[in-house]
């Protein structure tokens, strides 16, 4: 879930304890077979598989799984599934543009189970087109601040084409052209810094403000996407406030 960056660093440090870990695992796994299928099964030559294979294990995944989806995707063992990415998009409480990536072996089960979490969960479907030219896909990468100053992060990064660097509390995200993802990540471990994610995700170049009942409404419509077996990522454009963050959360 990506929308405003407070929050997306609050899902993801419940992410470590989440019940849901077995439906996070089942999301990195297909990552890591999808990578090795379109980019070949060596993550020394896949810059993709690689930074499915590190996500995977930063989130505990057993390694054994990692590399039995590795071996899938590439060609070494058999059983893997066609899976294809499907965006849909739609809009969700409060006006709030909704993007919803799915990977998917079964298109009309994908489309039954996000149409039918949107529209219970005061969402609705939209045309193509008519939602995503909103968003911008971005290399996104999180690292964690451990008393790193973030003008030594914006040196490291900035030949490499980052574009920003946030200060989201505990940790940096660093921002770049998702084409320039796996240049800044390297630049940070050549820097000796550990990250904690980097992925391309689909940015907003416009936001809604949302108060607490709205941004109530739309964790709700997102929980309920996210629940969906083939949803990958669900991207929205809302703004949440640290004051309204906090009534939430109490």
């Amino acid at each position: 879930m990506s929308g405003h960056s407070k929050w997306a660093t609050t899902k993801h440090k419940k992410a470590a304890i989440d019940a849901k870990r077995g439906k996070l695992f089942a999301r990195l796994i297909k990552n890591i077979e999808v990578a090795a299928r379109t980019g070949g099964g060596d993550p020394d030559g896949n810059p993709t598989l690689y930074d499915a294979i590190q996500k995977a294990r930063k989130n505990s995944v057993p390694l054994d799984n990692i590399e039995r989806a590795r071996k899938r995707g590439g060609g070494e063992e058999a059983g893997g599934a066609d899976w294809q990415t499907i965006m849909y998009e739609g809009y969700g409480p409060n006006g709030v543009a909704v993007l919803v990536e799915c990977l998917t072996d079964n298109r009309n089960r994908a489309a039954s189970e996000v149409r039918t979490a949107m529209t219970r969960n005061g969402g609705s479907m939209a045309d193509p087109g008519s939602v995503s030219y909103m968003f911008t896909r971005k290399g996104v990468v999180i690292l964690p601040k451990n008393d790193v100053a973030e003008d030594d992060v914006l040196m490291a990064v900035l030949d490499a084409g980052a574009e920003e660097v946030n200060d989201l509390g505990e940790n940096y995200e660093i921002v770049s052209e998702a084409t320039d993802l796996v240049a800044v990540r390297k630049a940070l471990q050549e820097a000796g810094y550990d990250y904690e994610s980097a992925d391309a995700n689909f940015l907003p170049s416009v936001s809604v403000q949302l108060e607490a009942e709205g941004a109530r409404k739309i964790f709700k419509l997102i929980d309920a996407l996210e629940d969906c077996d083939d949803v990958q990522n669900v991207f929205a454009n809302f703004d949440v406030s640290d004051d309204v963050m906090a009534e939430i959360d109490a």
